[in-house]
């Protein structure tokens, strides 16, 4: 038998990644993302996985984020009761988003019911809470750079790669009757010189290379974060206007903050009050404190329930009732939520509310996907579907650029560069079409590595592909 790699998800899309690495009769997947963005894709949660659930041997999760892990849940409640692994700060963390993923699903399905707009009655979650207990469950967690023993013929270890916390690129051994091969899994690269992690580590040697290329066909603009926002941010406060920045709770809500204390210190913007509406945000920054050191962070991040990555006059939105009370408090103010690409959560009832009101200010700070709220927002819509009605873009608007915790164009073949021995072959995952059509000809233009672009459901024999 050989050595296959099957693409089932983050093929021809920048979401939803699943790599399925199978050798001699048994079988790792790379990732179990959830499918976000255009309305086709997120259909394709609720189908069957195109792998067989009953012959998956083991799950190996670069990072948490729900594009990587957020599926998992739903694959434990149709059956799967295989190993799930990762590293011990991503564990952490996907207890809390898929928690999290779950309340949402529960809170929008619930939400569809009672006001009528879903066409499927009743509206259901595609996961519960229980499911995602279930699924945290099964989840263990093994240190970087510390070999793991999944079968006999295959073995993996987690590198720290810099993206989030937690996050790693993923090296795999599998040995077949037909031959041996390396393969290395990226998931998602992070920065370099970013203020919350350190630089990606470098590559191992291998033969085969999946890559992201969320930013394939662009580098990140240098212009400072204090720069971008200086004048909007002072227009809008002194006119009495919020400011509502969606972000994503785990790492961006994290940098904007600490960036905001910043510009406040630095008198790039006046002091006003700041609402951190995310629970997940408090609870994302206390493993922050517990797994970054001196190199990365300030270790003494939380202390008496308060994180001194927040300015000093924030206040703290754990439940919906304290929501809720941000509905009647005017501005100047600032209001953090997540979802960081508007497509779900808290954020949506303050969008509702603060749109329709040319004194506010919308502010996105990360990657919008296609098919999001905030990427019809970048490409000129004048209103936005929220909740089953349309709602006006009154509002003025700001996107920020360079917070993504994403490697860019640059970054990216830097850290195939950095690698001890270049690949010998290399897969472009992870983007839009566009992206990682152009990453891949870059890649061969100047590192003369023959490169793919799968597609979905592609299935390739490496030991052929080797010889």
């Amino acid at each position: 038998m050989s050595i296959e790699l099957s693409f089932h998800g983050g093929a021809g899309t920048v979401t939803g990644s699943r790599h399925l690495l199978e050798a001699d009769g048994k079988s790792v997947l790379v990732d179990i993302g959830l499918f976000q963005g255009l309305k086709h894709l997120r259909l394709m949660n609720w189908e069957p996985p195109t792998f067989d659930i009953d012959r998956l041997d083991h799950i190996l999760l670069t990072h948490s984020h729900i594009d990587h892990a957020g599926y998992l849940p739903r694959l434990v409640k149709l059956g799967y009761t295989g190993t799930v692994h990762c590293t011990p700060a991503a564990r952490d963390l996907a207890g809390i988003l898929l928690l999290d993923s779950a309340k949402i699903h529960e809170e929008d399905a619930r939400y569809a019911n009672k006001k009528k707009f879903s066409k499927h009655h009743p509206a259901l979650p595609l996961y519960t809470t229980d499911d995602a207990e279930a699924a945290i469950a099964r989840i263990q967690s093994v240190p970087y750079d510390q070999w793991l023993e999944l079968e006999s013929n295959l073995h993996a270890r987690f590198v720290n790669v810099g993206h989030i916390l937690g996050s790693a690129h993923i090296e795999v051994q599998a040995s077949s009757d037909d031959g041996d091969a390396t393969v290395v899994f990226s998931g998602d690269v992070g920065r370099y010189g970013a203020p919350l992690h350190p630089d990606p580590s470098p590559p191992p040697a291998c033969d085969f290379m999946v890559i992201e290329s969320t930013y394939g066909d662009r580098d990140h603009p240098s212009v400072s974060f204090a720069e971008q926002i200086r004048g909007p941010f002072r227009k809008t406060l002194e006119r009495g206007g919020t400011i509502l920045i969606p972000s994503f709770a785990v790492a961006r809500a994290q940098l904007v903050t600490l960036l905001l204390r910043e510009a406040i210190e630095n008198g790039d913007i006046p002091e006003v009050p700041i609402h951190i509406d995310s629970p997940m945000a408090v609870n994302a920054t206390r493993l922050y404190g517990k797994y970054l050191n001196e190199e990365n962070l300030d270790p003494e991040i939380v202390g008496e329930g308060k994180n001194r990555l927040f300015p000093d006059k924030v206040e703290l939105h754990r439940e919906v009732a304290q929501s809720k009370i941000l509905n009647n408090l005017p501005g100047p103010r600032i209001i953090i939520s997540s979802s960081g690409m508007l497509t779900g959560g808290r954020v949506l009832h303050h969008l509702k509310r603060l749109l329709p009101d040319r004194r506010n200010l919308v502010v996105l700070v990360g990657y919008q996907a296609p098919g999001t709220r905030g990427r019809a927002m970048l490409e000129g819509a004048r209103e936005i579907k929220v909740h089953g009605g349309m709602v006006p873009i009154e509002a003025e608007f700001l996107s920020v650029q360079g917070l993504s915790a994403h490697a860019d164009r640059g970054e990216l073949l830097r850290w195939v560069r950095s690698a001890e021995q270049l690949p010998k072959r290399i897969f472009v995952v992870h983007g839009e079409p566009e992206a990682s059509q152009a990453f891949a000809a870059q890649i061969e233009r100047e590192l003369s590595i023959p490169t793919y672009v799968p597609r979905l459901e592609e299935r390739f024999d490496l030991i052929r592909m080797l010889k």
